[in-house]
Protein backbone atom coordinates (compact mmCIF):
# COMPACT_ATOMS: atom_id res chain seq x y z
CA UNK A 1 0.00 0.00 0.00
CA UNK A 2 2.88 2.34 0.61
CA UNK A 3 4.25 1.57 -2.40
CA UNK A 4 1.40 2.73 -4.34
CA UNK A 5 1.14 5.81 -2.17
CA UNK A 6 4.77 6.63 -3.07
CA UNK A 7 3.78 5.92 -7.12
CA UNK A 8 0.89 7.91 -7.06
CA UNK A 9 2.58 10.80 -5.32
CA UNK A 10 5.78 10.64 -7.44
CA UNK A 11 3.39 10.80 -10.44
CA UNK A 12 0.61 13.53 -9.26
CA UNK A 13 3.29 16.14 -8.66
CA UNK A 14 4.53 16.77 -12.05
CA UNK A 15 0.78 16.19 -13.68
CA UNK A 16 -0.05 19.00 -10.91
CA UNK A 17 3.03 21.19 -11.61
CA UNK A 18 1.66 21.03 -15.32
CA UNK A 19 -1.35 21.84 -14.92
CA UNK A 20 -0.71 25.12 -13.06
CA UNK A 21 1.60 26.02 -15.82
CA UNK A 22 4.41 24.94 -14.34
CA UNK A 23 7.39 23.53 -16.38
CA UNK A 24 4.97 24.04 -19.59
CA UNK A 25 6.75 25.26 -22.37
CA UNK A 26 5.92 29.29 -23.00
CA UNK A 27 4.54 29.76 -26.34
CA UNK A 28 6.89 32.07 -28.31
CA UNK A 29 6.35 35.98 -28.73
CA UNK A 30 6.47 37.39 -32.22
CA UNK A 31 9.21 39.53 -33.16
CA UNK A 32 7.33 41.75 -35.14
CA UNK A 33 6.64 45.16 -34.07
CA UNK A 34 3.77 47.68 -34.56
CA UNK A 35 4.76 49.91 -37.43
CA UNK A 36 6.66 46.89 -39.29
CA UNK A 37 5.89 45.91 -42.36
CA UNK A 38 3.75 43.13 -42.60
CA UNK A 39 5.21 39.61 -44.08
CA UNK A 40 3.90 38.59 -47.25
CA UNK A 41 2.35 35.14 -48.05
CA UNK A 42 0.04 33.54 -50.06
CA UNK A 43 -1.93 30.61 -48.81
CA UNK A 44 -4.57 28.67 -49.92
CA UNK A 45 -8.18 29.76 -49.21
CA UNK A 46 -11.35 27.91 -47.87
CA UNK A 47 -13.38 30.39 -50.40
CA UNK A 48 -11.04 28.66 -53.04
CA UNK A 49 -7.71 29.87 -54.76
CA UNK A 50 -4.95 31.66 -52.63
CA UNK A 51 -4.93 35.02 -51.31
CA UNK A 52 -1.49 37.20 -51.33
CA UNK A 53 -1.50 39.26 -48.90
CA UNK A 54 0.59 41.98 -50.93
CA UNK A 55 -2.71 41.83 -52.94
CA UNK A 56 -4.91 43.31 -50.26
CA UNK A 57 -3.21 47.05 -50.16
CA UNK A 58 -5.22 49.54 -49.90
CA UNK A 59 -7.40 47.67 -47.47
CA UNK A 60 -7.59 46.94 -43.35
CA UNK A 61 -6.72 43.23 -42.96
CA UNK A 62 -7.07 41.22 -39.67
CA UNK A 63 -4.77 38.00 -39.41
CA UNK A 64 -6.14 36.21 -37.00
CA UNK A 65 -3.51 33.04 -36.07
CA UNK A 66 -5.23 30.22 -34.58
CA UNK A 67 -3.30 26.90 -32.52
CA UNK A 68 -5.83 23.86 -34.18
CA UNK A 69 -9.42 23.91 -35.07
CA UNK A 70 -12.48 22.01 -33.29
CA UNK A 71 -10.52 23.44 -30.01
CA UNK A 72 -12.38 25.24 -27.34
CA UNK A 73 -9.95 28.52 -27.05
CA UNK A 74 -9.95 28.72 -31.28
CA UNK A 75 -13.94 28.09 -31.11
CA UNK A 76 -14.02 30.95 -29.28
CA UNK A 77 -11.99 33.09 -31.33
CA UNK A 78 -13.35 32.49 -34.79
CA UNK A 79 -17.36 32.91 -32.98
CA UNK A 80 -16.20 36.04 -31.56
CA UNK A 81 -14.58 37.62 -34.98
CA UNK A 82 -18.03 36.02 -36.83
CA UNK A 83 -19.77 38.12 -34.12
CA UNK A 84 -17.97 41.11 -34.69
CA UNK A 85 -18.49 40.59 -38.92
CA UNK A 86 -20.40 43.66 -39.42
CA UNK A 87 -18.38 46.10 -37.15
CA UNK A 88 -15.11 44.60 -39.67
CA UNK A 89 -17.09 44.60 -43.17
CA UNK A 90 -18.33 48.32 -41.77
CA UNK A 91 -14.89 49.51 -41.32
CA UNK A 92 -13.80 48.17 -44.51
CA UNK A 93 -11.69 45.42 -43.28
CA UNK A 94 -11.18 41.74 -43.75
CA UNK A 95 -10.88 39.29 -41.64
CA UNK A 96 -9.09 35.59 -42.46
CA UNK A 97 -8.11 33.01 -39.33
CA UNK A 98 -4.82 30.99 -39.81
CA UNK A 99 -3.44 27.44 -38.72
CA UNK A 100 -1.63 24.55 -39.49
CA UNK A 101 -4.93 22.75 -40.07
CA UNK A 102 -5.46 21.63 -43.86
CA UNK A 103 -8.03 23.13 -45.89
CA UNK A 104 -11.04 20.83 -45.97
CA UNK A 105 -10.36 20.76 -42.04
CA UNK A 106 -10.62 24.30 -41.91
CA UNK A 107 -13.94 24.66 -43.83
CA UNK A 108 -15.58 21.88 -41.89
CA UNK A 109 -14.54 23.81 -39.08
CA UNK A 110 -15.54 27.37 -40.74
CA UNK A 111 -19.03 25.67 -41.33
CA UNK A 112 -19.10 24.05 -37.76
CA UNK A 113 -18.59 27.67 -35.59
CA UNK A 114 -20.45 29.48 -38.16
CA UNK A 115 -17.63 31.91 -39.52
CA UNK A 116 -18.48 33.73 -42.89
CA UNK A 117 -14.97 34.38 -43.55
CA UNK A 118 -12.20 32.85 -45.10
CA UNK A 119 -9.59 30.60 -43.55
CA UNK A 120 -6.20 30.62 -44.63
CA UNK A 121 -3.90 27.30 -44.29
CA UNK A 122 -0.54 27.13 -43.73
CA UNK A 123 -0.44 23.12 -43.30
CA UNK A 124 2.71 22.65 -45.83
CA UNK A 125 5.36 24.85 -45.11
CA UNK A 126 4.39 26.97 -41.91
CA UNK A 127 6.28 29.35 -43.12
CA UNK A 128 4.05 32.25 -43.08
CA UNK A 129 3.55 31.08 -39.22
CA UNK A 130 7.50 30.99 -38.76
CA UNK A 131 7.70 34.48 -40.73
CA UNK A 132 4.84 36.02 -38.07
CA UNK A 133 6.97 34.63 -35.18
CA UNK A 134 3.92 32.37 -34.01
CA UNK A 135 4.87 28.95 -34.91
CA UNK A 136 5.29 26.49 -31.59
CA UNK A 137 7.42 24.33 -33.75
CA UNK A 138 7.51 21.37 -30.99
CA UNK A 139 3.98 21.18 -31.85
CA UNK A 140 3.63 21.96 -35.38
CA UNK A 141 1.18 24.75 -34.47
CA UNK A 142 0.27 28.65 -34.03
CA UNK A 143 0.29 30.45 -31.14
CA UNK A 144 -2.66 32.37 -30.70
CA UNK A 145 -2.03 35.70 -32.03
CA UNK A 146 -4.42 38.71 -33.68
CA UNK A 147 -2.82 41.03 -36.54
CA UNK A 148 -4.07 43.79 -37.91
CA UNK A 149 -2.53 45.37 -41.10
CA UNK A 150 -3.23 48.80 -42.28
CA UNK A 151 -3.89 49.63 -46.06
CA UNK A 152 0.44 50.78 -46.54
CA UNK A 153 0.43 46.78 -45.44
CA UNK A 154 2.12 47.80 -42.09
CA UNK A 155 1.06 46.42 -38.61
CA UNK A 156 -0.84 48.48 -36.41
CA UNK A 157 -1.83 46.06 -33.78
CA UNK A 158 -0.58 43.01 -32.08
CA UNK A 159 -2.19 40.64 -29.50
CA UNK A 160 -0.88 37.61 -28.77
CA UNK A 161 -1.98 34.78 -26.56
CA UNK A 162 -4.44 33.19 -24.80
CA UNK A 163 -6.36 37.06 -24.57
CA UNK A 164 -6.03 37.33 -28.08
CA UNK A 165 -9.72 35.24 -27.73
CA UNK A 166 -11.07 37.97 -26.83
CA UNK A 167 -10.74 40.07 -29.87
CA UNK A 168 -12.13 43.94 -29.12
CA UNK A 169 -8.84 45.38 -29.61
CA UNK A 170 -8.39 43.91 -33.19
CA UNK A 171 -11.67 45.45 -34.23
CA UNK A 172 -11.09 48.79 -32.60
CA UNK A 173 -8.01 49.25 -33.67
CA UNK A 174 -9.92 47.82 -37.71
CA UNK A 175 -12.62 50.69 -36.62
CA UNK A 176 -9.97 53.22 -35.79
CA UNK A 177 -8.25 52.59 -39.09
CA UNK A 178 -10.98 52.90 -41.06
CA UNK A 179 -10.71 56.69 -42.03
Amino acid sequence: MRMLVALFLFLAAPAAMLAQGQGAVAPPKTHLKVGDMAPDFTLPSTAGGTVKLSDLRGKTVVLAFYPAAFTGGCTQQMQAYQFNLDKIDSSGAQVFGISADNTPSQRKFAEEVGAKFPMLSDFVTRDTLKNYGVLIASRGIANRANFVVDKAGKIAFIEEGQTAVDVTGAVTECERLKN
